[in-house]
């Protein structure tokens, strides 16, 4: 059955597979997740579950009404939705914990989903890998230029989504088909590495979801 579960980013480490080969892992910290809202979808009859993850101190009142009816006195911080085909197998409710174990085990691979470091505003070489100007001809400062961006009166203006300088990082960005190497009780350990910085939100997902 495809799953899903909540996280953050925990901390990066290494192990060694049966054969001894070296392999980089990322532990996701997956507790508390609890299922906040069930409804089931009157156009395509496919379930919608509400999840939410992580501890904070102040949330907003909509939210506050919804942990409150599913009898979850924890603040939960982050709130996500998911689609699921109705299945007489799965046996959840409103209020109860979700732990990684319930979908996962060893060896599946799953998507996960984050966002990305933030770098700030950064020119053309770093951004977009500009080659960058030569070095030759008395070109003493325009080793990291754009060059040309654009042509004369006709159209007299610059194309949208011209590879320029701008704002880098910060996006959403998903990695695919990690295996999970352990499942634990607060979290999985996946082998491979994860978008975003640490304690960032990820999003878990079987890769058949």
């Amino acid at each position: 059955m495809p799953g899903f579960i909540l996280g953050e980013k925990s901390e990066q480490s290494q192990t060694f597979d049966e054969s001894g080969v070296r392999i980089p892992t990322t532990f996701i910290k997956t507790s508390p997740n609890y299922f906040v809202h069930l409804k089931d979808s009157a156009r395509t009859g496919d379930l919608i579950v509400m999840i939410g993850f992580g501890q904070t101190k102040n949330i907003k009142k909509p939210n506050q009404g919804k942990l409150k009816k599913a009898g979850i006195k924890i603040p939960l911080r982050f709130l996500r939705e998911f689609r699921l085909k109705q299945s007489a197998d799965l046996k959840i409710s409103a209020g109860h914990e979700l732990k990684p174990e319930l979908f996962f085990k060893k060896g599946d691979l799953v998507n996960v989903t984050g966002v990305s470091k933030g770098k700030g505003f950064q020119g053309v070489v770093k951004r977009h890998h500009f080659k960058g100007g030569s070095r030759t001809h008395g070109q003493s400062d325009r080793e990291r230029a754009p060059g040309s961006i654009g042509q004369t009166t006709t159209p007299g203006r610059v194309y949208k989504g011209k590879r320029m300088a701008g704002r880098m990082g910060g996006d959403r960005i998903k990695v695919k088909n990690l295996m999970i190497v352990e499942v634990k009780a607060d979290g999985i350990l996946v082998k491979g590495l994860v978008p975003g910085a640490r304690g960032g939100l990820l999003e878990i997902l079987s890769s058949n979801f």
